[in-house]
């Protein structure tokens, strides 16, 4: 029963981590929409999600290091999202070279936001769940 209350939350976990590392990036390319020659930048999450969920898979029972430097191995320094940044094609070229087209930009804002927080209403319904069957024994 806790293995499995452990992968669900796990799911969560990272797919939430993700979200919040996405609307930073996408808040990123908003805030420098002109900024000369900045590249817009985002990720796939779907895939990312995967990579993040089989990487956490892979860990069970083994002891991950404890690191006080950001220069220890495996210490996690370049964040959540790695080398994972993808950079955006532009669908119409702007003679400075940002490639942030705003439309586009708040689009995936919203969406992310959207999804973050059905994610946040789906994940307080299941611990709800959870109180009321504790409650019912």
């Amino acid at each position: 029963m806790i293995n499995k209350l452990d992968k669900e939350l796990n799911y969560h976990h990272q797919a939430l981590s993700l979200r919040v590392a996405r609307q930073e990036l996408l808040s990123s390319n908003v805030a420098n929409a002109d900024t000369p020659n900045f590249k817009a930048k985002d990720i796939d999450f779907a895939n990312l999600l995967n990579q993040k969920l089989a990487a956490t898979s892979n860990l069970q029972g083994k002891l991950a290091l404890n690191t006080t430097s950001t220069m220890h191995i495996n210490s996690g320094a370049s964040g959540i999202l790695g080398d994972n940044i993808l950079y955006r094609v532009p669908l119409q070229p702007s003679a400075d070279g940002n490639t942030v087209d705003m439309d586009m930009e708040r689009t995936r804002f919203a969406d992310n936001a959207i999804k973050y927080d059905a994610s946040i209403t789906f994940l307080n319904n299941e611990f709800r769940n959870l109180v009321s069957a504790m409650q019912e024994r």
